[in-house]
């Protein structure tokens, strides 16, 4: 299982000792036979019970060449040989299909003949742009044939020996990466010849690869690889077929090679990629389920004792000192989130400064909204990862910080019906949300301090770009989410928004790049290009599909504002509505004349008999999904339903953690603040949502064993029935 430290084991004092024995006795006159009694004597076989003679060697000449002992002559010099090629280039290929579906006879054909080799030398030493090799460790490779001719091929080699990203992702320690490091292969070489030209090809072939690897590798090596890895340059090519064969993107190199002694980094760094063969392979690694960035439960980590360093510890603050504050902060504030953080400390003086002097620091330093957030973000993603939908529900809600007369940089956030303007700070956030409507994490949060439209502005709204507009916020947030994307492949990502992100610039975004989906509340009836030429109008008049029943979420009442028209109470409810669904052409605004219309589903849900004096139940969803049927339009309204949690997160924010409350002399201070609270304000959601959802759930996940122990003293002394009296 465990692959053998050959230079470790002889470089000990005693195996130093021993060889210079063996050395003594003039045994031995040709380095290979003492390699091969050293591989005897310590057992260094590999996995089938062959002698690591190659190893071994190696091994003696770095420790003969720190000056440990002297070594038999060389018989041979080793050299850089050429490779063995044919006597002229491959011949193109000829009629090939423009998609690979079409392709006729592909195949994957394992190289193991001087002949087979000679053609993919051939290959490799005139067409990829590393050339043939030589490639290191052990080997297997392909030629990727159909019936048009010879398509392109593949190596498969020894790994990078250490890579920062790579190993961070997998979570091991030096030790078990030199115990384990042989389970790993690497994709040394892909090519699909420059010449060709096949849509879906080369995805297509990294899967057919990874499908024959695992069994061509055993039979070779005696046993089965767990990982594969790959690096792309992205100077020169987007990393694109990786992603469509679900390859995860872990990180980057820095630029060194594998001979790279003096860390001169003098190659370009490229995008590493990975690719799981086996999916428990940190288990069978003997890691914890928390190692490196494996998939988490949305319960994993949230007991009591540990949660808080599981969700802040490491932040990147420039200082580690800092970083284990924030962790202490957030612990002893969640234990009573609705306090300010004197009455937190119960008058503990100096846990009161460091808290300040966390929030306090200077507005340039590294302690900010993202930084808190990071570890946090990163335990998100983790948990996202082992969920086949996560739905990553955006809005934006206003804190009102109007009594703090000397904080600074505030912004307008409204202004009453007499015209004064109240101040404070507008927090867009981005929640990610299990299918069942659990809670997964906060991925994103800007908070930022509204400015007012400018007086000096003359352009009309249609000609303002809209990088300079304030809704440009859920771009940035769906572009995060495409990123994010990459490294979750097998994971489908939704993007939920209500009806302010129902503007053309954000279904064109997502056309550009279409890995994340969208489901956003339609806002505006608008232009589309067939009869009756308008949005609701042509939904309306569609066949019912299916009914159904949704819980509509009470409301409450609110005064008329300005810019915001009175609502009134509205208790919650089951509604019954008629779903119907259909694909449409978005026609783009005259301003957006030279873009192409937008293909689009539309589902729409009324509520037909609403109870007396109430306004009935209509939405138009419009989402880059295809509805192939009922079911489908069903599903989506579902998800659309759970739009409202990232509401009931924001009351658990303003009534429970109140930061509405919060009393700094800055927005920069507020902000530090409010990133501990929204995590906070997460997992106290999360675990209200998992009480009432997973009641069988084992109290030991959200409490430590004295809170357990306390509750059971306090159950028993308020539930048993008092001793009879005499």
């Amino acid at each position: 299982m465990t692959q053998n430290q050959i230079k470790r084991t002889l470089s000990a004092a005693e195996n130093i000792a021993f060889i210079r024995s063996l050395l003594e006795s003039n045994e031995f006159d040709r380095r290979s036979a003492l390699a091969t009694r050293l591989c005897e004597h310590f057992g260094f076989h590999d996995p089938r019970g062959q002698v690591q003679r190659a190893g071994c060697l190696k091994a003696l000449r770095e420790l003969e060449s720190a000056g440990h002992f002297s070594l038999p002559a060389a018989h041979s010099q080793p050299g850089r040989s050429s490779p063995r090629r044919l006597s002229e280039p491959v011949a193109s290929v000829v009629d090939l299909p423009l998609t690979v579906g079409e392709v006729a006879e592909l195949q994957l054909v394992l190289v193991n003949t001087p002949s087979l080799l000679r053609l993919w030398n051939e290959l490799m030493q005139g067409e990829h742009p590393q050339g043939a090799g030589p490639l290191v460790g052990r080997q297997v490779r392909y030629l990727i044939g159909s019936a048009q001719g010879w398509l392109g091929g593949f190596g498969f080699a020894a790994p990078a020996l250490q890579l920062a990203d790579r190993d961070a992702w997998i979570g091991w320690d030096g030790e078990q990466r030199r115990a384990y490091l042989h389970y790993v292969v690497s994709m040394s070489r892909f090519l699909i010849r420059p010449s060709v030209s096949c849509r879906n090809l080369a995805s297509k072939a990294l899967s057919m690869s990874l499908s024959v690897l695992p069994a061509d590798f055993e039979r070779e090596y005696g046993y089965r690889p767990w990982l594969v890895e790959s690096f792309v340059d992205t100077s020169q090519f987007s990393g694109g077929c990786y992603r469509a064969a679900n390859w995860i993107e872990v990180g980057k190199t820095q630029g060194r090679g594998r001979q790279d002694r003096f860390n001169k980094k003098a190659l370009s760094p490229k995008a590493i990629y990975v690719y799981p063969l086996q999916d428990d392979f940190r288990a069978r690694m003997g890691l914890s389920p928390n190692a490196g960035r494996a998939a988490l439960a949305p319960t994993d980590g949230l007991d009591s004792d540990l949660w808080a360093q599981h969700e802040f510890g490491g932040a990147p603050l420039g200082d580690a000192r800092l970083s284990k504050r924030l962790v202490s902060v957030a612990a002893a504030k969640a234990e009573v989130p609705e306090r300010a953080f004197c009455g937190v400390a119960k008058g503990d003086w100096p846990a009161v400064k460091a808290y300040y002097r966390l929030i306090d620091q200077p507005e340039e330093s590294a302690v900010t909204l993202p930084n808190i957030l990071a570890p946090h973000r990163q335990r998100t993603v983790r948990r996202m990862m082992g969920q086949q939908t996560v739905l990553c529900v955006q809005d934006g809600s206003d804190l009102n910080y109007n009594n703090l007369d000397r904080c600074e940089d505030l912004g307008v956030i409204g202004s009453n019906q007499t015209g004064a303007k109240s101040r404070g700070l507008n927090l867009h956030s981005t929640l990610a949300l299990a299918p069942n409507g659990l809670p997964l994490g906060v991925l994103r949060a800007d908070c930022k301090a509204p400015q007012g439209n400018s007086t000096t502005e003359k352009r009309p709204s249609h000609a303002i770009p809209i990088e300079e507009k304030k809704n440009f916020i859920w771009i940035e947030h769906h572009r995060d989410l495409v990123e994010l994307a990459s490294q979750m492949p097998q994971t489908r990502l939704i993007d939920v928004c209500d009806r302010e992100a129902d503007f053309f610039e954000l279904f064109d975004e997502q056309r550009k790049n279409p890995r994340v989906e969208l489901l956003v509340r339609a806002k505006h009836d608008r232009n589309i290009t067939e009869e009756p030429f308008k949005l609701f109008a042509a939904i309306r008049e569609a066949p019912v599909q299916s009914r159904v029943r949704v819980h509509i979420p009470r409301q409450s009442a609110r005064a008329k504002k300005s810019k915001q028209k009175e609502r009134s109470k509205r208790p919650g409810r089951m509604a019954e509505l008629a779903v119907r669904a259909m694909p449409i052409q978005l026609r783009p605004a005259h301003y957006h004349a030279d873009k192409a219309p937008i293909d689009i589903w539309v589902v729409h849900a009324r509520e037909e008999n609403p109870p007396a004096d109430t306004a009935s139940v209509e939405w138009f969803l419009l989402t880059t999904m295809a509805m192939s049927s009922a079911a489908e339009a069903e599903q989506c309204l579902r998800w659309y339903c759970f739009r409202w949690r990232i509401e009931d997160w924001h009351r658990v924010l303003k009534s429970g953690c109140r930061i509405e409350e919060l009393a700094h002399q800055s927005a920069e201070r507020l902000r530090r603040a409010i990133a501990i609270n929204l995590v906070i304000a997460w997992r106290i959601m999360l675990m209200t949502l998992l009480g009432r959802d997973v009641p069988e759930l084992p109290a030991e996940v959200l409490f430590s064993d004295i809170e357990l122990r306390t509750l059971n003293a306090y159950a028993k002394k308020k539930f048993d029935p008092p001793d009879p009296v005499g």
